[in-house]
C-alpha cells in the first residue's frame, strides 16, 4: 500500500537533505579513493590548500572525476524520473528512445575519424545529435498518440540500428588501436578524464535540468490524464518537448564523456518512491540526488576492486542493475500489468 500523503511531506523534507549529505560524503570519498592513499581529511585539506603532490592528485586526477560522476548521475537520475513521469510507466528510460545507443554512435563515428582530439567539441556535439535523431526516428515511426508498446518497439528498433551502426565502425575500423579505444570507451569509464571533460559536459547537463526540472508541474497534471492534464491548461505537446528534449541532450552529453552508463536512471526512481510518493513531480530532485550517489559510490567501488585494469563502471552498473531491474518487474509485476499501454 502506498504510503500517506501525511508521512511523505516529513519524509521528504528530510530526504532531499539526507541524499545531499550522502552525494556529499561519497564526493569526499571520491576524492581520497584510488592508487596514492589520501585520507579523507588530507583529501579535502589538499582541494583547499596547496599541500603538494596531494594537492595535485586531487585537484588534477580525481577532482573531475569526482565532478563527471556527480553530474552523469545526477543527469541520469533526473532523466529516468522524468520519463517515467512522461510515459506514466515506471520502467521508462532514455534507452526506450534508444537515445543511449544512437549517442553511442555518434561519439563513435567522432572516435572513428580521429575527430575528438582536434575538435573537441564534436563529441558531446556528435552525441546530442545522435541521441535527438534517435528520439526524431522513434516519434515519426510511432507517431502522435503513440502507445508505451510502440514507442518502446520503435525505440528497440531504433537502438538496435545504433548498435549495428557501432559494429559496423568497429568492424570496418583502420586499426586495432581505433578499436581498443572505441571498444573501451563503450564500456563506460571516468578514468583519465579533466577538466575539458567536465567543461564539455556541465553547460549540457545544465541545460537539460533545468528543461525538466520545469516540467515537474505539467508532469504532476499529466498523472491524473492528458484530457485532465489539458482542462488544467498544460501544453502536453510543450511538456513533451522539455522531458525528451531534455533526456536527449542530458544523455548526448553524458555518453560523450563517460562512455554507456546503463540503469541509473532506471534504478535512481524506485530508490526515492517508497520516501517521495508517486507524484513525479516529488521524485525528480530526489532521483537526481540518488542517481549521483549510486554513480559516485560505483566509481569509488570500481578503483577498490582488485584487478590488474581499473573494471569499466559500465561493467559494473549492468552487474547490479539488471538483477535489480528483474527485481523491481517481479515485485510490481501486478501493477506493471495495469499500466495503461
Amino acid at each position: 500500500m502506498p504510503p500517506s500523503r501525511t508521512l511523505l511531506v516529513p519524509a521528504l523534507a528530510l530526504l532531499v537533505p539526507a541524499l545531499a549529505l550522502l552525494v556529499a560524503v561519497l564526493a569526499c570519498a571520491s576524492l581520497a579513493v584510488g592508487p596514492a592513499p589520501i585520507g579523507a581529511v588530507a583529501a579535502v585539506k589538499a582541494l583547499v590548500s596547496d599541500q603538494g603532490s596531494a594537492s595535485i592528485v586531487v585537484r588534477e586526477i580525481r577532482l573531475p572525476r569526482t565532478v563527471l560522476a556527480l553530474l552523469v548521475g545526477w543527469i541520469f537520475g533526473l532523466t529516468g524520473a522524468g520519463l517515467q513521469g512522461l510515459l506514466r510507466n515506471p520502467l521508462a528510460d532514455t534507452a526506450v528512445f534508444g537515445a543511449p545507443q544512437a549517442a553511442a554512435l555518434g561519439a563513435v563515428i567522432v572516435l572513428y575519424f580521429g575527430l575528438a582530439g582536434a575538435l573537441s567539441w564534436a563529441l558531446p556535439l556528435a552525441a546530442i545529435a545522435g541521441a535527438l535523431v534517435s528520439i526524431a526516428l522513434v516519434v515519426a515511426a510511432a507517431g502522435r498518440g503513440a502507445t508505451v508498446v510502440v514507442l518502446v518497439l520503435a525505440g528497440l528498433a531504433v537502438g538496435s540500428l545504433a548498435g549495428a551502426g557501432t559494429s559496423l565502425a568497429i568492424s570496418l575500423s583502420p586499426n586495432p588501436f581505433a578499436v581498443t579505444e572505441i571498444v573501451f570507451w563503450l564500456l563506460g569509464s571516468f578514468e583519465d578524464r579533466s577538466s575539458v571533460h567536465v567543461l564539455l559536459a556541465a553547460p549540457f547537463v545544465l541545460a537539460a535540468s533545468l528543461a525538466i526540472l520545469a516540467a515537474g508541474p505539467g508532469l504532476r497534471a499529466l498523472s491524473l490524464g492528458e484530457d485532465t492534464a489539458r482542462s488544467l491548461g498544460i501544453d502536453v505537446g510543450r511538456l513533451r518537448l522539455l522531458v525528451v528534449g531534455g533526456a536527449a541532450v542530458g544523455t548526448g552529453a553524458s555518453v560523450a564523456v563517460a562512455g554507456s552508463i546503463g540503469f541509473v536512471g532506471l534504478v535512481a526512481p524506485h530508490l526515492v518512491r517508497p520516501f517521495a510518493g508517486y507524484d513525479p513531480a516529488r521524485t525528480l530532485v530526489p532521483s537526481g540526488l540518488a542517481g549521483a550517489a549510486l554513480l559516485l559510490a560505483a566509481d569509488c567501488a570500481v578503483r577498490l576492486i582488485p584487478s590488474a585494469v581499473e573494471v569499466k563502471i559500465g561493467v559494473l552498473t549492468a552487474i547490479l542493475g539488471v538483477p535489480f531491474f528483474l527485481w523491481v518487474i517481479a515485485r510490481r509485476k501486478a501493477e506493471l500489468a495495469e499500466t495503461p499501454a
